[in-house]
C-alpha cells in the first residue's frame, strides 16, 4: 500500500483514507486505539466491539422476578372479564 497523508483540523479531527477504511472494514461509530510509540509515531488499532448489555441482557435478569406462563394461561385470564 503506498503512503498516504490526511490533514488534521482545527477541532483535532483526522480523516482516515477510504482505501485503508475498506481495506480495514471501518464502519461509522467504531472505535479507535491511538498508542504513541515515539515523538514522531503513533500507531491507531481498532478497538474489539463490544457486546452490546442492553435490553439482552435485561431479558435474563428479568427472568428471576417472573414466573413464564403459556400464552393460553394470559389469554383465558383476560378472557374472563369479559363473560
Amino acid at each position: 500500500m503506498k503512503t498516504m497523508v490526511t490533514t488534521v483540523t482545527e477541532r483535532g479531527q483526522v480523516s482516515i483514507p477510504a482505501q485503508i477504511r475498506e481495506q480495514l472494514h471501518i464502519q461509522p461509530g467504531q472505535r479507535l486505539v491511538w498508542e504513541p510509540v515515539s515523538e514522531s509515531e503513533c500507531r491507531v488499532r481498532l478497538r474489539p466491539a463490544l457486546r452490546a448489555a442492553g435490553a439482552v441482557a435485561m431479558l435474563g435478569y428479568a427472568k428471576r422476578f417472573t414466573k413464564a406462563r403459556p400464552t393460553r394461561e394470559w389469554m383465558a385470564e383476560l378472557r374472563e372479564g369479559d363473560a
